[in-house]
């Protein structure tokens, strides 16, 4: 198959562009990772913020990473975690969690940039209705690797020989590299592999994937890109796991298991958060 070409939908949040590419008319999914949004980089002005008020999920596993800036996570396990820049923030959802993003009052007095993505993976069936966790990360624990003089960081999952610690329910890649111009790297080979631009410019055989684009890679091809300028990538990809539903901020291989999750969320069924009980969104109908 050839490399197909993601373009974004964006979505104007007033301090910030996010710019969605997963799921979208052109693909549901790359490997188990069924949402992948990259905000920013904004620079926000004094007395303005991030403010993502308590929401619910299941059956999925979030992921946030950040290039620049803090956000403060709260969720209904009574977790509360800052997350900075080479930082790993994992929400395991399961049977179900509820949980907020907000930058803290002390940020909010500065001018400062927000940027980073955010990922959903899918869980597999067993282990979808599981116990809903939260893990962090530090820097420090994000193993590094120098292939041919480009620096990889393996976030989650497994590539070029490393693994990361990082909680994973099936075969998968999140990956982040930083090219010098007139560098080369050669992607890992999954069943589907994802290369996201986050600045700069790459070159594939004779096509050129520009800044703030993704293209998706079938089984079997050998990738290398060269960087036609200083360049910063995302890497994500793995093992297909099915045909899976998503419906707001649900996600399940079951119809009837979302449409359960909405009755619930609708009902004030889900737990609160702790320190964020009085604010939440509504259901999108």
């Amino acid at each position: 198959m050839s490399p197909q070409l993601l373009s974004p939908n964006e979505k104007n949040l007033g301090a910030f562009t996010v710019k969605r590419f997963l799921p979208s008319a052109q693909r549901q999914m790359v490997g188990p990772w069924i949402f992948f949004d990259h905000f920013g980089p904004a620079q926000l002005k004094p007395g303005t913020g991030l403010d993502v008020r308590p929401h619910p999920h299941i059956n999925l596993a979030t992921v946030t990473y950040l290039f620049a800036g803090e956000i403060i996570h709260r969720d209904s396990l009574g977790c509360v975690q800052s997350i900075r820049p080479g930082e790993i923030n994992l929400m395991v959802a399961g049977r179900g969690i509820v949980h907020s993003e907000r930058e803290n009052l002390e940020v909010r007095q500065h001018e400062r940039q927000l940027h980073g993505v955010q990922l959903w993976c899918a869980l597999p069936e067993q282990d979808e209705e599981c116990d809903a966790a939260f893990y962090h990360y530090s820097q420090a624990e994000i193993p590094e690797i120098d292939s041919a003089g480009v620096r990889v960081k393996i976030l989650i999952g497994s590539a070029y020989g490393v693994t990361s610690p990082v909680e994973s329910f099936s075969p998968t890649v999140f990956a982040t590299a930083s090219l010098s111009k007139g560098q080369v790297l050669m992607l890992p080979n999954f069943p589907e592999t994802g290369l996201y631009v986050v600045s700069g410019c790459v070159q594939f055989e004779q096509r050129t994937i520009s800044q703030q684009r993704m293209m998706v890679f079938s089984q079997g091809q050998q990738v290398e890109i060269l960087a036609l300028e200083n360049t910063q990538v995302v890497i994500i990809g793995g093992k297909p796991i099915g045909q899976r539903h998503i419906d707001w901020n649900f996600v399940s291989s079951r119809k009837e298991r979302i449409e359960q999750a909405k009755r619930e969320w609708r009902a004030g069924s889900f737990p609160l958060v702790p320190g964020d009980e009085k604010d939440y969104i509504p259901l999108a109908e």
